[in-house]
């Protein structure tokens, strides 16, 4: 009786060590598998509202859109992008404020940014917090590493845009006379940009700069400021606002004759919406774009037409797709060395070299002394009301460019 006792216990030790083995086992598989898919957090600075949320609302669609994408097909080698949208509202301290938040207790490794503003104020911070941002802001002095180490854009900086558009226009003048070009923009880091290196470059080609003005972001009328740029007799003016200013410049102009002047337009003054907004008005301006406008015939527009199930979106929106892809491939390459880090995506990043995002932008390229995507721009103009391609101009990469 007792040796059957004693044989009965140590059967039913036996058992339970084995389910205690069993039940180890699962809870490190379970860890195991939960490691493998710990999201990879990303931070998103976008203006949803204020002044230019009608750009910036859809660009953050696009930035949704990519992220979306990039976790239906496996994440970073299995691990989902998490991605954190906040509005920064046109605010700079809005912006850092969430920013402090995302980057100290939320731990993401990478921002997706958006106006210069907050893009410019976080420079110091990004490098010190080693965390990269890949903003909408494409102020060419962010492409400097010396000066911007973890600031990243896809498309080409606010300067190059200006100095295509003035290669385009100089390059096609048949008159025996210098065009005469002025300049109109908001005070404001984003229309302060490039003026500099744009009116540099003008003179360098033969431009006649005869003036300039200042025109709101929120302007509701223009012919003021306009009037005086009339007398002037621009061949050419640059507008460097958002497109609902594009659009109150554009009927003020017409409204006071301008009728001979051909007005080209930054990246961001100038989209889908313009001619609903200026009408025939619009018919003849000129942009720059970097990116394929919705419907066009590159690969990679039938992913976004899947996503968004063929409902046309704007340019801004296949930007901030392109800027989702991008991240993606400096974070699997990163991957594939060891952990993801900001400071790790930052060095992978810096590996790119005409790195295609399926057709929807000029080829990507980022080195470690210079962080400018590509020297090529889309020329569109408005015809009969839709954007119309022209030309994709490409400058050389010229180093005393880089900057400035």
């Amino acid at each position: 009786m007792r040796v059957g006792k004693i044989i009965t216990a140590v059967c039913i030790m036996l058992v339970a060590g084995l389910m205690l083995f069993g039940c180890g086992g699962e809870e490190e598989k379970s860890a195991e598998t939960q490691k493998a898919t710990t999201p990879i957090k990303v931070g998103g600075l976008i203006d949803l509202s204020g002044p230019t949320s009608s750009v910036g609302r859809p660009y953050a669609e696009g930035l949704k859109a990519g992220v979306l994408y990039v976790n239906e097909q496996g994440g970073i080698e299995g691990h989902p992008i998490k991605f954190d949208l906040q509005d920064t509202a046109y605010n700079v301290q809005q912006g850092l404020s969430l920013y402090k938040k995302m980057v100290n207790s939320d731990h993401v490794v990478c921002i997706q940014g958006f106006g210069s503003a907050v893009t410019e104020a976080l420079i110091r911070s990004l490098a010190k917090d080693k965390i990269p941002d890949l903003s909408a802001s494409y102020s060419a002095h962010l492409t400097d590493p010396k000066k911007a180490p973890y600031n990243f854009f896809i498309a080409a900086d606010y300067s190059t845009q200006l100095r295509a558009a003035l290669k385009y226009f100089y390059s096609s003048w048949k008159k025996d006379r210098a065009p005469k070009l002025a300049f109109i923009y908001p005070d404001h880091p984003y229309g302060l940009a490039p003026l500099a290196g744009g009116k540099a470059f003008a003179k360098e080609l033969g431009f006649d700069i005869v003036g300039e003005a200042n025109v709101s972001l929120k302007a509701i009328d223009a012919t003021t400021e306009l009037l005086s740029l009339k007398e002037l007799a621009p061949d050419f003016c640059w507008i460097g606002g958002t497109t609902p200013s594009t659009s109150v410049i554009l009927k003020s102009a017409k409204n006071i004759g301008m009728t001979d002047t051909v007005f080209f337009s930054n990246i961001w003054g100038s989209d889908e919406n313009l001619p609903k907004l200026a009408g025939e008005d619009a018919n003849g301006a000129y942009s720059n774009q970097s990116a394929a406008i919705y419907g066009q015939d590159v690969p990679g527009m039938k992913v976004i037409e899947k996503l968004t199930n063929n409902v046309p979106q704007m340019t801004h929106f296949t930007r901030g797709f392109v800027s989702i892809l991008v991240m993606a491939e400096g974070m699997k390459r990163a991957a594939a060395n060891g952990p993801v880090t900001g400071e790790t995506i930052k060095t992978s990043l810096e590996t790119l070299r005409g790195f295609n995002p399926m057709g929807l932008s000029p080829l990507i390229s980022y080195f470690p002394d210079d962080h400018r995507p590509n020297m090529a721009v889309f020329i569109y103009v408005i015809k009969d009301g839709k954007l119309t391609f022209v030309k994709e101009e490409i400058l050389a990469r010229r180093a005393e460019w880089l900057g400035h």
